[in-house]
């Protein structure tokens, strides 16, 4: 079973990798709001491909979160609950990164992908702790830097 945490615990060191990312942009004096988005999307696919791992379940080859929750639905019925969060998230994969269909995101639909996102990690975190046991880099705490950020933008 080593193997299998190990595998996720990278899934989620990625994860938590766009989180960072995500939370650093927020942080900024000019905030690119679809690159917030997509690191959010980008975060909320990784923690649920994690748990698809460690459960010996080969992830999609596909970023759409709802057909990823499917899988993760059967292993995990309360998993369902994440519904809303993951729908809201899914037009940030592949659409917001091309000008095919104009759209920019607004800084409440970055925050809200923002808040979504972590809902996914604490149902992760809740489901499989020892994924977030890994040593790691204390930069890696996005939740540090979140309140930061809203600390700095809610004075």
């Amino acid at each position: 079973m080593s193997g299998k945490i190990e595998a996720g615990q990278q899934w989620v060191s990625k994860a938590k990798s766009d989180l960072l990312n995500a939370d650093n942009n927020l942080g900024s004096d000019e905030v690119p709001f679809d690159t917030v988005c997509f690191h959010c999307q980008q975060a909320a696919e990784k923690f649920l491909k994690a748990y698809l791992v460690v459960n010996s379940i080969q992830p999609p080859i596909s970023h759409d979160l709802l057909l990823i929750l499917e899988k993760v639905c059967l292993l995990e019925p309360h998993a369902e609950s994440l519904r809303d969060d993951l729908f809201l998230l899914l037009p940030y994969a592949v659409e917001i990164r091309y000008p095919d269909d104009w759209f920019m995101p607004s800084e409440e639909d970055a925050r809200e992908a923002r808040e979504a996102a972590a809902k996914v990690m604490a149902w992760l975190q809740k489901m499989m702790p020892e994924l977030f046991c890994r040593q790691e880099s204390p930069a890696i705490d996005s939740r540090k830097v979140y309140n930061k950020i809203e600390t700095h933008h809610n004075p």
